[in-house]
């Protein structure tokens, strides 16, 4: 009786598995990127643009960041890079390139130090604010790369046209170390499983996400959410300004995108498992949701290659034929779930823009995400910290 409920649970989760080839069949036709081929100019009357991007101690990355911007086809825009207390050559490198552009397209502000009872990309971020003249903001990151000349003229032409007040465009990623090509990929699609697009987009659901590699919203729709301020203590700052536009009624929409720009995240196994668990945390922020992400990872992905592993291991020692009906029942039922999770995975992969030959990896990164997402849980409970760019935070809040 036990083998066969074993057997009948494996074959659930083969048919979980099943049921993802629709999702990703709808994905195809419904969830096209913006790609340099959309392009058809900016907008008719293109709004003035301020660009923003906070970098704090990013020397190896800010000057393609910065001039891949600049170098944006788009008619007219700013760029305000803020200098967050770095201690390394990211300031003296941003005062260097200011120095080509004395037509004032580019401004950088230094900041010496963390305003009380902020966090220090928030804070970074109300700075640039405070001194940028655009109808629209463009927040990104330090570590993006603009691949396409064209990238700020197609978000904002999408935004306009479509009437959108707030567009994450959502990045490629770039992964080079093996860590980066096995586990990246899988927490891509824990994000997924909660913030799908689809319900994103979808103005009568509440689902909201943004990334704050590229976040273009108007000026209204930043002070109609509070801006920065009303963030001004939280880590993933972007889940937060997507959950305010979408309980203020701004209309919040997320694309992927296919050749318009890249960020490589992490580059180490220490960062990727620091920088992901703070990214849990912060965005799922409740038990609940960890708890259920973690049973969703562990009954999906472990469970099925555990179950495999003992009954291979029974099989080989009695045999096929003498270790019972029950075990190669089990055994069937692990094959099933294993082929049915690998063919998802590769046309998951291919749709996410990763190779798909990486699909066996996938259950590698599973248990590895599986940990990150325990050491969310001490995150969030406050029984463990997270140093990010030189700021310890203790739960969501500073640690003293």
């Amino acid at each position: 009786m036990g083998m066969t409920v074993w057997a009948a649970l494996l074959i659930g989760v083969a048919c979980v598995w099943a049921s993802r080839h629709l999702v990703i069949s709808r994905a195809q036709r419904e969830q096209l990127p913006l790609t340099p081929a959309s392009y058809d100019g900016p907008p008719a009357s293109p709004p003035f643009i301020s660009v923003l991007i906070a970098a704090k101690d990013e020397q190896a990355n800010i000057e393609p960041a910065v001039r891949s911007m600049l170098d944006q086809d788009y008619p007219a825009y700013e760029v305000i890079v803020i200098n967050d207390r770095s201690a390394d050559r990211t300031g003296e490198i941003l005062e260097s390139i200011k120095a080509e552009y004395p037509d004032g397209r580019l401004k950088v502000i230094h900041i010496q130090q963390l305003r009380d009872g902020w966090f220090g990309k928030n804070n970074a971020m109300r700075e640039g604010v405070d001194q940028a003249g655009g109808e629209w903001f463009c927040f990104g990151d330090a570590d993006c790369r603009q691949t396409s000349r064209k990238t700020l003229s197609i978000a904002v032409r999408h935004a306009v046209e479509n009437k959108i007040d707030f567009l994450s465009v959502l990045p490629q990623l770039e992964t080079q170390s093996l860590w980066e090509k096995i586990i990246q990929p899988v927490c891509g699609a824990v994000m997924v499983f909660w913030f799908h697009p689809g319900k994103v987009n979808s103005p009568d659901l509440p689902n909201a996400y943004a990334n704050g590699a590229f976040m273009l919203m108007s000026r209204k729709c930043y002070g109609a959410i509070g801006g920065h301020e009303a963030v001004r203590t939280h880590i993933n700052e972007d889940m937060q300004l997507a959950k305010l536009a979408k309980a203020r009624s701004q209309r919040l929409f997320v694309m992927q995108n296919e050749g318009l720009y890249t960020v490589r995240m992490y580059s180490r196994f220490r960062e990727i498992w620091r920088g992901w668990s703070r990214i849990f945390y912060g965005c799922f922020e409740t038990f609940r949701r960890l708890r259920i992400t973690l049973a969703m990872l562990l009954t999906t992905n472990v469970f099925p290659y555990l179950s495999l592993l003992v009954a291979v291991c029974v099989l080989a020692l009695r045999g096929w034929t003498g270790a019972g009906t029950g075990w190669q029942l089990v055994a069937a039922a692990c094959v099933l779930v294993v082929i049915m999770q690998q063919s998802v995975i590769f046309r998951y992969y291919k749709l996410s823009q990763t190779n798909p030959w990486l699909a066996p990896t996938f259950i590698v990164g599973a248990v590895v995400c599986a940990g990150m997402l325990i050491n969310a849980m001490l995150k969030l409970n406050g029984r463990t910290t997270t140093t990010w760019r030189g700021t310890t935070y203790r739960g969501s809040q500073l640690a003293r």
